[in-house]
C-alpha cells in the first residue's frame, strides 16, 4: 500500500525547497524561484501518487505556486524595479541616422548599429526591455533633463558635461579625423592644413569644438555646420565642401566601404572617450549600467560587438585610459 504524504503543507514546502537557489544578478545576490524540470516532475508525480486525502489540496497549492515561478521561466533574472522612468523598460535616447552607431537597416524599419546592440545587451543584464526614442542631436541632453528617456548613448565624455550629467565608465576610445574625397587635390598632413578650405561638421559635437579650437589658434577656413553627419558626406560627395571633420567611428565607416568615394586624410591620436549619459543624480541606474558594462567587457561581448560593427576593436583601450 502506498502511504500518503505526511501533510500537504510539508509536501509544498519540500517542493519549494527543491526549486529555489541563490543567483547573482549584477552585483546583488538574490534568492530566486526558478523552474527546475526534475523538481517539477518529481513533485507532480508525488502529488499524483498520493491521491488519498491530500491530492486536491496539494494541487491547489501547486497552482498558486505556478504564479510565483512563471516570471522566472525566462532565465531567472529579475528586472531592476525602480531604476527606470518606465518600470521594466530602459528608455534610450538616440539620434537615428548616425552610422555605424544607430541607424535603420535597408528595410527602413529595423534599428541596427553598435549602440543598438550594446543597449540590448545591457538591458538583458538588467532584466529590462528596451525602447528607443529618436531625438535630434541638439535636443539629446534636454531629453534627459525632462525625463523623456533614461539614457543617451554615444556621448563624448567632456569635463563640462561631467558637471551637468552623470556618465558611465567609457566604452569606446575614439579620435578626431579629417575626411576628403578620394579624387580631391586637397592634401591634409596636419589639422592646420585645412587653411582656406570649406570644412563640414555636425553641429554641437566634438568635431565643431575641434574646428573652433583651430580657428582660435589662427587657422582660417570656412565652416559649414550640419544637423546630421549624413548630410556632411552628401555635400562632400557633391563637391559643395572640401573636407569633413568627424570622429573616426563615422569617418571610417564611410571611407572603408567598398567603392567609397571618401578617404581618411588625417587621423588624430585616440583618447576621445565615449560613454552613456544620464540625468545628474541618477546614481542608482548609473551604477547598475556600469556593472553591466563591466560584465560585458569581462565576458568578451563588448569586443565581439566592436569587431562585428567596426571591423576593429575600439573598446578595449577605453578601459586602459
Amino acid at each position: 500500500m502506498i502511504k500518503p504524504l505526511s501533510s500537504p503543507k510539508s509536501s509544498l514546502i519540500s517542493f519549494l525547497r527543491s526549486c529555489w537557489f541563490v543567483r547573482t544578478v549584477g552585483h546583488l545576490k538574490v534568492t530566486l524561484l526558478c523552474f527546475k524540470p526534475a523538481a517539477f516532475i518529481g513533485a507532480t508525480l508525488c502529488g499524483i501518487i498520493n491521491l488519498h486525502g491530500y491530492a486536491v489540496r496539494l494541487f491547489s497549492g501547486f497552482v498558486v505556486f505556478l504564479f510565483l515561478i512563471i516570471p522566472s521561466l525566462t532565465g531567472c533574472i529579475k528586472p531592476k524595479h525602480g531604476l527606470t522612468i518606465i518600470d521594466g523598460t530602459l528608455s534610450v535616447g538616440v539620434e537615428i541616422g548616425y552610422p555605424p552607431m544607430e541607424y535603420y537597416d535597408t528595410d527602413s524599419v529595423t534599428l541596427i548599429g553598435f549602440d543598438i546592440e550594446l543597449t540590448k545587451a545591457i538591458a538583458a543584464k538588467l532584466g529590462l526591455t528596451v525602447n528607443y526614442i529618436d531625438t535630434a542631436w541638439d535636443s539629446i541632453f534636454a531629453g534627459l533633463e525632462t525625463n523623456k528617456y533614461d539614457i543617451a548613448v554615444n556621448i563624448t565624455i567632456l569635463p563640462e558635461r561631467l558637471q551637468k550629467y552623470n556618465f558611465t565608465k567609457p566604452y569606446i576610445d575614439s579620435s578626431m579625423t579629417i575626411v576628403t574625397a578620394k579624387n580631391s587635390p586637397v592634401k591634409i598632413e596636419r589639422p592646420e592644413d585645412i587653411e582656406g578650405y570649406k570644412a563640414a561638421y555636425q553641429g554641437d559635437t566634438t568635431a565643431q569644438y575641434f574646428a573652433e579650437r583651430l580657428k582660435k589658434d589662427g587657422v582660417s577656413f570656412t565652416s559649414f555646420s550640419y544637423d546630421k553627419i549624413t548630410n556632411c558626406f552628401d555635400d562632400l560627395a557633391l563637391g559643395r565642401v572640401d573636407l569633413i571633420i568627424a570622429d573616426n567611428i563615422a569617418a571610417c565607416d564611410y571611407a572603408e566601404k567598398a567603392n567609397s568615394p571618401f578617404k581618411i586624410a588625417w587621423q588624430g591620436a585616440s583618447g576621445e572617450l565615449i560613454g552613456i549619459c544620464l540625468k545628474k543624480g541618477n546614481d542608482a541606474l548609473t551604477a547598475a549600467i556600469d556593472n553591466a558594462l563591466d560584465e560585458l567587457f569581462k565576458d568578451g561581448k563588448m569586443r565581439e560587438i566592436s569587431l562585428k560593427i567596426f571591423n576593429r576593436d575600439l573598446v578595449s583601450s577605453a578601459r586602459d585610459l
